[in-house]
């Protein structure tokens, strides 16, 4: 008998039963993270950790920026784990990159963090409006902290886990906050990379004037040990972990396995018939598979994007298996990636060479959001964690 075709409306035993395959690549990928052992904990990291702890009593204010596409996972973990003896820390949660998370998942996210206690707000490190918000909540709390005397000086801690994005963010505050100020000078600006791990010194920047604001900007820590299976793949996944200590192929199957579970996929096949509404950047093509990853700013062209896009539409809608069973679902991702070969235009001689050439590629579009804006992290039920 010739297997039923999945259905584009599963129902919910379904689903669960698609989510239980796809853990399976969850699993084989976080098994890799952990058998790292912590490899991206370096003497450097250490060192960040240990002056991060000194200076955390020391500051008016600690700025936590998060990425909005895994809220939960790349929480700063020092944070959490201070004893009880340490002074209380005023803390305002800046979840960046929302330009590339699902907009309604990062507001309830963002409610969520309000209704513990926690002040938060969604920020997109590309955009004067959003830098302008978070800089005026920064403005307000430190107003708040100092009585609502404005000649008074603040100092702000800005940390996180590496690449969220917080040099991008210290660069936006300090030349929006300089604009208007007496001094203008020449800009120091923070080193901003897409390679997680780049900022190494703790660097002091002037963000804002009446009050005097200045930001400590902080290396990237990661602890070495995760609170759960689920954050190694899902912080490999958006680059908190540098590629180069994971097989890049290992993480596009993972990617894959998400995007065949969502629904976005299914509906690129009407969108590419007549062209994508969505914007692409203009750009030059990248056909070499050893083309540089630039996260913040992906060039491949547009009509390839729509071919990417169009070959995961219609290898999922054509596929003739069960998504909820693994070898299934295993089957499906390697016909995509044969599919994705001629999507991008990849000619080179051995599997293994192709293969990755895809998954660079491929990631590199997951990462700048062209291949749709996904949320990894489930929103805690409120009412469950208060009653527990």
């Amino acid at each position: 008998l010739r297997p039923t075709a999945v259905s584009n409306t599963p129902g919910p035993a379904s689903a669960m039963a698609r989510a239980a395959a796809a853990e399976a690549f969850s699993r084989r990928l976080g098994a890799a993270v952990r058998g790292l052992s912590g490899a991206w904990y370096n003497r450097h990291m250490a060192a960040a950790d240990r002056a991060i702890r000194a200076r955390l009593p020391l500051v008016d204010l600690v700025l936590e920026v998060r990425d909005a596409r895994v809220p939960a996972t790349s929480a700063f973990e020092l944070l959490h784990r201070r004893s009880p003896e340490e002074p209380d820390v005023r803390l305002l949660v800046a979840l960046n990159k929302a330009d590339l998370a699902d907009k309604s998942e990062t507001e309830k996210w963002v409610a969520f963090m309000k209704q513990r206690g926690c002040s938060c707000i969604a920020v997109n490190s590309h955009s004067r409006g959003s830098i302008n918000e978070l800089l005026n909540a920064v403005r307000g709390r430190i107003r708040e902290i100092k009585l609502g005397v404005s000649d008074c000086t603040g100092t702000v801690l800005l940390v996180g886990i590496p690449n969220v994005g917080k040099s991008a963010i210290i660069n936006a505050m300090h030349q929006i906050g300089r604009i208007g100020a007496a001094e203008k000078g020449k800009l120091k600006h923070a080193t901003v990379s897409s390679h997680p791990g780049e900022t190494r010194d703790i660097s002091g920047y002037k963000v804002a004037s009446h009050p005097n604001i200045y930001v400590l900007d902080t290396p990237g820590v990661l602890s070495p040990i995760f609170a759960n299976d689920e954050s190694g793949p899902r912080l490999v996944l958006t680059g908190a972990i540098k590629d180069s200590l994971v097989e890049e192929y290992e993480i596009a199957q993972f990617l894959l396995t998400v995007l065949n579970l969502r629904t976005e996929c299914r509906e690129w096949e009407n969108l590419n018939l007549d062209g994508d509404k969505s914007s692409f950047a203009d750009a030059i093509p990248t056909r070499s598979c050893h083309t540089k990853r630039q996260y913040s700013s992906d060039h491949t062209q547009d009509f390839i994007v729509r071919a990417v896009r169009q070959a995961l539409s219609e290898t999922i809608a054509s596929f003739q298996g069960d998504l909820g069973n693994e070898n299934d679902l295993r089957r499906l991702v390697e016909i995509q990636f044969t599919h994705l070969q001629n999507a991008f235009r990849i000619s080179a001689e051995t599997i293994e060479d192709r293969n990755k050439c895809v998954a660079v590629k491929l990631l590199n579009l997951y990462r700048t959001g062209r291949l749709g804006h996904y949320t990894l992290d489930h929103v805690p039920d409120f009412r469950q964690e208060v009653a527990a």
